[in-house]
């Protein structure tokens, strides 16, 4: 294999693998949207949040088994606190009402945060070398593996959950028509308290993973924007479209940064990705897997 090629291949598999992290976050947005209609944005401070406890757990002697599931308890608290106390009052307010409600609760959770674990930048270490590995003359980051692995596991329990209990089989129904999963009494309420406290698990994933790649700090929160692009290509109702986008925007934007980049100049990665959203929404504004809205006159 030519040394080009071998590059080409490397920055694809490299822009996959940060594609995974990408969709990992917006998985927990899709979760909410597909569910109830709303934007969650507070899911990069449960990002933070999960991470920060994890980690101040881990740092006050507790080991990573127990100090993991307690942070799991605490994620599925924090989830199911958020829906009781500010969505369920809010139900069937305009969707800027949802959405502002949840830009505050973003605030909320990050102080939160500050007043129970601090300020200060903490190294989180899962254990997994950032070596590079070769396969056929190509390296690959073996964080970037494992994390590629655990997002893989995470995606087939939660398919499994939806497509094997009651609840799952429940939260499919309300996604597909809430109003006709009333009629035949299923409790909706119910359903989104499972649905943020699943959303709250898979935070505490991406934080994990998100943490010990950039330290846990609280621009941590910030990786939300980066699944924003992702939710724009893939739909905001998909969870298949989430994965899907998440892999073409981490090719796509590390591919920009490497032959674009001379070209146009540098630092094209951290926008490539929104100027492709935007251009997708143009042609396609329900994204590559989103469903269309129909409306009869």
């Amino acid at each position: 294999m030519s040394p080009d090629v071998s590059f080409f291949i490397e920055v694809v598999v490299g822009g996959l693998l940060s594609g995974v992290m990408y969709a990992l976050v917006a998985i927990g947005f899709v979760l909410i949207y597909k569910t109830s209609g709303v934007l969650n944005f507070a899911q990069g401070a449960m990002v933070l949040f999960a991470a920060l406890t994890f980690v101040s757990l881990v740092e006050r002697g507790l080991p990573v088994p127990a100090a993991f599931a307690a942070t799991l308890a605490v994620m599925a608290l924090v989830g199911l606190a958020v829906e009781r106390a500010v969505l369920r009052p809010l139900v069937n307010q305009p969707p800027i009402t949802l959405f502002m409600a949840t830009l505050g609760v973003a605030y909320v959770i990050e102080g939160a945060a500050q007043l129970a674990w601090g300020t200060q930048v903490h190294a989180l270490d899962l254990g997994i070398d950032d070596t590079p590995l070769e396969f056929g003359g190509v390296l690959v980051s073996r964080f970037d593996l494992v994390a590629a692995a655990i997002a893989g596991v995470l995606v087939a329990v939660l398919t499994l959950f939806f497509h094997t209990t009651r609840t799952g089989l429940a939260f499919r129904a309300v996604a597909d028509d809430p109003l006709a999963a009333l009629g035949i009494g299923l409790r909706l309420p119910r359903i989104w308290s499972a649905v943020w406290i699943a959303s709250g698990v898979v935070a505490l994933v991406a934080g994990l993973l998100w943490g010990a790649r950039l330290g846990v700090q609280f621009s941590l929160s910030l990786v939300v924007l980066k699944a924003l692009p992702v939710l724009v290509l893939g739909g905001f109702d998909s969870i298949a479209g989430a994965i899907v986008a998440g892999l073409i925007v981490g090719a796509a934007e590390k591919l920009a940064e490497v032959y674009l980049g001379p070209v146009i100049g540098g630092g094209i990665e951290g926008w490539f990705a929104y100027v492709a959203a935007l251009a997708l929404l143009l042609v396609r504004p329900a994204g590559l897997f989103g469903r269309r809205s129909v409306e009869r006159a």
